[in-house]
């Protein structure tokens, strides 16, 4: 069968073009090897962030111990999961219903190029002018003694029972995130980490503050330790042994350690698609090495932040330019959130890039002690800015249970170059987080 476009792979680095193309008039096709609309939305953010809800309205109540509230109430993790079924489960036959209105065939099953303009999936061969691969990535496995037993991701956000005590290696923001899902829970959680922080790639004093309020709450976190071995144990559990000596027990062992691209078995090798550890390699229009075929999603080596947004902002890009748009792609700041309890969050140059250069200013904001009444008593919350020779904000990391907010108003500041007039001149609902926090960055604008 022939196709104008076919997309491998069904999430966001694949849907959102495929319908604008499709409308377009172009006959399109997705090839998907799992479930319909991909990792985030079936295995991803909406199941993290549905779990995490009870999690965070736990944290919230602990802000008014001793002000007004007493106790919090506990998570029945069995009547959570199955509200997650129920709200996850149904929106991959949903998304498909929805692009088979628009037109667009959903083959199912496992592609292999067997040149540049044929695939198979199974015993078919699909056409097609042009590709985007778009299957983006898998759990990483620790080459290790024991990795088969261990767990990642996709099972945690799918477990039928909170597990009494976890051990999670590794301690990025997958592991944070999810550490505090099951310790609010009633997980007993300890995290090792090769490294001697957690959080790598977010701001550092505020990575080390969420450190510590995790500390507070019993997660224990152990730095500078290699994961060498798990063991199944007699009891039920599983030993953990580091390289440094060190041994650790658990009924449920994580492997958060990373990601790594969905390429094996695609072909293309067979078809010269270059690529490398981190990816398939494309240009500035997201067009591999081989002409019709193109990149989106996770699955791209890039320094980009590889996240949903990212995602979706990719497969629109791939859309215009196989509809004729000759522009290379141009990122606008990608703002990240670490989900964790406090939540952390950048966008733009953050304050360690900054500190590197003399043409860009760093300022601190305290702004949960300025105005404590305010945030829920969240005492930590803060924001550091990043300010350019002009005053124009290029950059801001912060720390605070509703920094995901804060950060997404920020964003409009940055790629519009807002100054404090902008800024000054816009009523803001008050009292809340972004009506406070702007204003505020106002006073140190040009």
């Amino acid at each position: 069968m022939m196709y104008d476009i076919i997309f491998i792979g069904s999430g966001h680095a694949a849907w959102h073009g495929a319908q604008t193309l499709a409308r377009a008039g172009k006959k399109v096709a997705l090839v998907e090897a799992n479930k319909v609309a991909g990792t985030c939305t079936n295995f991803g953010c909406n199941a993290k962030i549905l779990l995490d809800g009870p999690a965070e309205m736990m944290h919230h109540l602990h802000h008014y111990h001793g002000i007004g509230i007493n106790d919090t109430p506990d998570i029945i993790w069995p009547e959570l999961m199955a509200y997650k079924h129920q709200v996850i489960d149904p929106l991959s036959d949903g998304l498909a219903k929805m692009l088979s209105v628009d037109g667009i065939d959903i083959i199912a099953g496992h592609a292999q190029f067997i040149d540049p303009q044929t695939i198979t999936v199974g015993d078919v061969q699909y056409q097609a002018d042009q590709f985007v691969i778009a299957t983006g990535q898998r759990p990483a496995k620790l080459p290790i003694t024991g990795a088969e037993l261990t767990h990642d991701s996709t099972d945690f956000l799918d477990l039928p029972e909170m597990p009494k005590s976890m051990v999670f290696i590794g301690a990025g923001y997958i592991a944070m995130e999810f550490a505090s899902i099951a310790h609010a829970a009633g997980s007993q959680v300890t995290l090792i980490e090769y490294g001697n922080r957690a959080l790598n790639g977010f701001d550092a004093d505020y990575a080390q503050q969420v450190v510590t309020d995790m500390s507070a709450k019993g997660i224990q976190f152990n730095f500078g330790q290699a994961v060498a071995s798990v063991t199944a144990l007699d009891n039920g559990q599983y030993a953990v042994a580091t390289a440094q000596g060190q041994r650790f027990e658990a009924e449920y062992v994580m492997d958060t350690t990373g990601r790594v691209a969905n390429i094996d078995g695609l072909g293309l090798d067979t078809i010269g698609v270059a690529y490398d550890r981190q990816g398939v390699l494309v240009n500035d229009h997201l067009q591999t090495n081989v002409p019709n075929i193109y990149a989106s999603g996770d699955v791209i080596s890039k320094l980009i932040a590889r996240l949903t947004p990212t995602a979706t902002f990719e497969s629109h890009y791939i859309a215009r330019v196989l509809l004729g748009d000759p522009a290379p792609i141009t990122y606008p700041v990608v703002p990240t959130v670490a989900f964790t309890l406090p939540r952390v969050a950048q966008v733009g140059v953050t304050p360690d890039e900054a500190a590197k250069r003399d043409d860009l200013q760093v300022i601190e904001i305290p702004y949960g002690q300025v105005m404590r009444f305010q945030t829920l008593n969240d005492t930590h919350a803060a924001i550091k800015i990043v300010l350019n020779q002009k005053q124009q904000l290029v950059g801001a990391a912060l720390i605070g249970d509703f920094a995901p907010e804060v950060i997404n108003a920020l964003v409009p500041v940055i790629n519009k170059h807002y100054t404090s007039d902008d800024l000054k001149n816009q009523i803001f609902a008050f009292p809340t987080h972004t009506g406070i926090v702007l204003p505020m960055i106002a006073n140190y604008l040009a």
